[in-house]
């Protein structure tokens, strides 16, 4: 099974784990919508929905980018109907797009608490709310349809609440869109499955981890290869996981993960978050 002809709908992925997950499909010959908020260069932040789009067709599928506010309910709703009457349906949801902010209560301003909570779980209820019926015809078809939310396993340890409690509830809620949407969806033969790196990954996203050094992260690439390998498993019995990328690839034949250190060699990768 590949992804050749199939429709996936990303929010994000401009750049980052994002990116790296729509050229791995591109590879196949898939279509890619980037649902995303860049359109013009960021001197700070490189990548902007049309350069995402090139890279994608010149990996080899097909690319349409649209400038979308995930928070937005009619934004989001044009997206998906756009995405749709392009290539007559959608496939695969990824729910890519979060904000972080690893601050104390005392030092996150309510403002950044919503963003985080209307990126991360407005959004990923809403992306999925909206490409829920065109996902419900692409199984009718037998097109294998797939959402892949980037979130943790849900661990209610108190060491990962205690020093930013506002973006663990907001990750989790993403997390907990997972495992309401798999039961929920179950019956449709749509997989609903969560994906987690084990290390950290370098991404723009690194700048609000003080600390860590290129030696200490792994490439998008692997989250890239993971996604991949949920994507084109069974939905109807794939569903419901909150899977860790490391193990993903080992069920999936790869042992040898040395290629994706951003530093060869490195023995000195970090943990993620929540894990």
């Amino acid at each position: 099974m590949n992804l050749k002809g199939k429709t996936l709908f990303i929010s994000g992925a401009s750049r980052g784990i994002g990116l790296a997950i729509v050229k791995r499909a591109a590879r196949d010959g898939a279509n890619v919508v980037i649902a995303a908020k860049t359109v013009e260069p960021n001197p700070r932040l490189p990548g902007t929905i049309h350069t995402a789009a090139a890279e994608i067709e010149a990996a080899g599928g097909k690319a349409l980018p649209i400038q979308c506010d995930i928070r937005d309910e009619l934004q989001v709703v044009e997206a998906a109907r756009r995405a749709a009457e392009a290539f007559g349906g959608i496939d695969i949801l990824v729910n890519n797009a979060s904000a972080i902010n690893l601050t104390t209560t005392e030092a996150t301003p309510i403002k950044r608490f919503d963003l985080m909570f209307g990126v991360n779980v407005r959004g990923t209820f809403l992306c999925t709310q909206a490409c829920l019926p065109y996902l419900k015809q692409s199984a009718e078809r037998k097109r294998n349809p797939h959402i892949l939310t980037l979130s943790p396993p849900l661990n209610m340890e108190p060491r990962w609440f205690a020093p930013h409690v506002a973006y663990t509830m907001a990750k989790y809620g993403m997390s907990m869109c997972v495992l309401g949407h798999a039961e929920e969806f179950r019956s449709y033969g749509i997989g609903v499955n969560a994906l987690w790196p084990r290390t950290v990954i370098q991404t723009a996203a690194l700048q609000m981890i003080p600390g860590v050094r290129p030696e200490h992260c792994r490439t998008p690439e692997i989250m890239a290869d993971a996604a991949y390998a949920v994507l084109t498993s069974d939905a109807a019995t794939t569903t419901g996981n909150f899977f860790i990328d490391e193990e993903v690839l080992s069920r999936a034949g790869v042992t040898d993960l040395e290629k994706y250190s951003v530093v060869a060699g490195s023995k000195q990768l970090l943990p993620d978050l929540f894990l």
